[in-house]
């Protein structure tokens, strides 16, 4: 078994197509199928369900990404461990939720001391950037907090005040069961809270509308089209503008902790061992310098 049958296997998993994978790949259809085949005779077993639109994972399947995961992560952190010098340099692949706004901080300041190292950053709702941190995918992330997982290493960065957040002089607590809530897809940390705090008060939403950025969650507001959640800090210039009311969440629901995670088992390079420390710093001057939220 060659580690490019694994790499070539996980691609095929991802695509749930063989041609979509080669395109990616940028091999020969014929080749990839031959590789995958090779594969299913080395081990003994089918790892596809063949249909019509392409190909799905078995049970055989599944059980073997695990340990395609696991062996070809390792292997490129054996590659990066060899690689690792002195120089911070390369590149960090960081997830992000839409509303971190410490970031442009702790940004700035690396870039300056680190102009080598490219910051590659990618939006997303907190359950998937988690997810993709576990898969190697990216080297960190951050996301909205505390979270409990065995492979998941932590540090906290800003604790902020999740507030509800309609069009100016245009709601109240009362219409809670008449005003759309416009919300981020299922998964972003803030609509978990939003929910467990509704579901215990019992409330039911007349309507929920799914946005993919805060641009458009915040733009959508303040048009009066429905009301949102989210972190204060976020909204503190239109609500002084006048532009959108806040609306207080009772405790525990309002207090909400943006977190940065790694793997716990990953390889630390001195890059990101870096922009951890930088985020640690930032994270204590923000809470020796911010005054505390009376909202």
């Amino acid at each position: 078994m060659e580690l490019n049958d694994l790499v070539i296997f996980q691609k095929v998993a991802e695509c749930g197509s063989i041609s979509k994978a080669a395109v990616e790949l940028n091999y020969v259809q014929s080749n990839v199928t031959a590789r995958i085949k090779r594969l299913e005779k080395e081990l003994h077993t089918p790892l596809f369900s063949r249909h019509k639109r392409g190909v799905v994972l078995n049970s055989e399947g599944e059980r073997l990404l695990e340990y395609a995961k696991e062996i070809t992560s390792k292997v490129e952190e054996l590659k990066q461990s060899f690689q690792d010098h002195a120089d911070v340099s390369g590149m960090l692949k960081i997830g992000i939720v839409e509303t971190v706004n410490a970031l442009p901080g702790i940004l700035s300041s690396f870039n300056d001391a680190y102009p080598n190292v490219e910051v590659s950053l990618m939006a997303g709702v907190t359950d998937q950037l988690i997810q993709d941190v576990l898969d190697m995918k990216l080297d960190g992330a951050f996301v909205t907090g505390p979270i409990r997982h065995p492979n998941v290493e932590q540090l906290p960065v800003v604790e902020e005040n999740l507030v509800l957040v309609s069009k100016r002089d245009s709601f109240t607590m009362d219409q809670l069961t008449t005003t759309p809530f416009l919300l981020y897809h299922k998964g972003c940390g803030y609509r978990g809270r939003l929910e467990s705090w509704m579901k215990v008060e019992g409330i039911i939403p007349r309507k929920i509308m799914e946005f993919g950025t805060f641009g458009t969650i915040i733009g959508s507001v303040s048009a009066g089209i429905g009301v949102t959640v989210i972190p204060k800090s976020s909204v503190t210039n239109l609500i002084s503008q006048e532009i959108v009311d806040e609306h207080q969440l009772p405790e525990p629901y309002c207090n909400i902790t943006t977190i940065f995670i790694w793997r716990k088992d990953a390889y630390i390079t001195r890059t990101l061992a870096h922009f951890i420390e930088e985020i640690k710093l930032h994270a204590e001057q923000l809470a020796e310098n911010s005054p505390q939220d009376d909202a």
